[in-house]
């Protein structure tokens, strides 16, 4: 118990510390990029007969606001839970009618007893943050409905960006923490094989993934290039259809997994999900 006592209050201070840093509120890129997320995700989500999207959503944390904002009209319920009270406080004065908001760290979440599983689970941009990536994977396993969804965003460690910066000799190796890295409080730098090798480890198996936006410059630098209009929304969409073809250069990676079905009842039946 005293062990678990002292990571919450480690935690707990440590996420106060990031919040501080956290540099991404009013940024034109970090929207756009997360608008592509959705529109990654969209295909995976249900929807009624009228055409609505359905279905109860978890995001795992809620930084700025701004994925929650794109997340309302994706579900008939969202949920949010975030370790900083600064996040929470600043998301309910913009979307808290129709957000439950949860003030807790990841690690300690639980079901009540009366409480359904979530049909879909948002994790972006969160794995990297997270003290250890195994344990929020047991997490979510827990609180996601059998058939659900999941859907894993990261910053991808070969993104030209990068590579452009290694070659610059800006950073030492593709998955040093950069001080923008560290200012966001990451903890780890991700590449395909790594996000891969974490989620299948963690029960998960894959069954979409991608890129989002072929990227040649750092997140200032195109948020420069967009303020000036140098950069315009057409330009965004034709790096996101390049990122398709190059999911490997691109800024982060997107990973759509559910829990791992047995692909075998005991009688031979193929009972993998179709």
């Amino acid at each position: 118990m005293k062990k678990k006592e002292n990571f919450t209050v480690k935690e707990k201070a440590y996420l106060k510390r990031v919040s501080s840093t956290y540099t991404m509120a009013g940024s034109e890129y970090s929207r756009i990029k997360r608008e592509f997320a959705i529109r990654s995700y969209r295909p995976f989500i249900q929807s009624d007969a009228s055409g609505a999207p359905k279905g109860s959503i978890l995001q795992l944390g809620c930084a700025d606001g701004l994925e929650t904002q794109l997340l309302l009209g994706l579900g008939a319920s969202i949920d949010v839970i975030d370790g900083s009270d600064i996040f929470i406080t600043e998301c309910k004065k913009n979307y808290h009618e129709k957000v439950r908001y949860i003030h807790t760290l990841f690690e300690e979440y639980t079901l009540s007893d009366s409480q359904k599983k979530y049909d879909y689970v948002f994790a972006s941009w969160v794995l990297e943050h997270v003290f250890d990536v195994q344990t929020i994977l047991t997490m979510i396993k827990r609180v996601l409905n059998p058939f659900g969804m999941v859907f894993v965003t990261v910053p991808n460690a070969k993104a030209a960006s990068r590579q452009l910066a290694l070659h610059m000799n800006l950073i030492p190796h593709l998955k040093d923490l950069t001080e923008n890295d560290k200012n966001h409080g990451h903890r780890r730098v991700y590449d395909r094989f790594s996000i891969n090798t974490d989620l299948e480890n963690g029960g998960f198996e894959i069954v979409a993934q991608g890129g989002i936006i072929f990227k040649l410059l750092a997140d200032f630098q195109l948020d420069q290039l967009l303020t000036d209009g140098f950069l315009t929304r057409e330009h965004m969409e034709g790096l996101y259809q390049l990122g398709l073809e190059y999911p490997d250069l691109c800024d982060s990676l997107y990973t759509v997994c559910r829990i791992k079905q047995s692909r075998h009842s005991p009688h031979g039946t193929d009972t993998l999900l179709k």
